[in-house]
């Protein structure tokens, strides 16, 4: 897929768009010989590796990278506005999912912009399930079959 977007002052302008639409936008010019109003553009896509915390997105940019112009992606912390938001639409989340009904004694917690039991559950390797009846973590006895 090949893309070129304007420049203006020199900087990405509007957004790229596929060569057979450049071409017609523009049949003069000689896409591998481009005014200074052109470029190529190379898409570059999401880091999709990148562990982003709860509070954090990824944001991209068109910036010229030698002579192409290349979607450049960053990690930045979410604003007071955006993470109130966040905030808000995982608790309407919990509030009308089926789960919650289940998880009655569950609290926000927002470090982690999530809910969750209201005390931590053991890490000593053995597996747990939380019991709303005690309000606590009950272990999992492994089933053992005979021979």
């Amino acid at each position: 897929m090949e893309l070129f977007i304007r420049l203006k002052n020199g900087q990405p302008f509007e957004h790229p768009i596929f060569a057979d639409n450049f071409k017609q936008a523009f049949p003069e010019i000689d896409l591998n010989n481009l005014p200074e109003w052109a470029a190529k553009f190379i898409r570059v896509e999401p880091p999709y590796h990148t562990l982003l915390g709860p509070y954090e997105t990824l944001e991209s940019s068109y910036q010229m990278v030698g002579d192409v112009v290349m979607d450049v992606w960053e990690k930045r912390p979410l604003t007071e506005a955006e993470k109130l938001k966040k905030q808000a639409d995982v608790k309407e989340g919990w509030l009308t999912h089926e789960i919650s009904k289940r998880f009655v004694s569950w609290v926000f917690n927002e470090d982690t912009c999530a809910f969750g039991a209201p005390i931590p559950m053991p890490n000593d390797g053995k597996t747990y399930y939380w019991s709303e009846e005690t309000l606590s973590w009950v272990e999992v006895t492994p089933v053992v079959t005979l021979p």
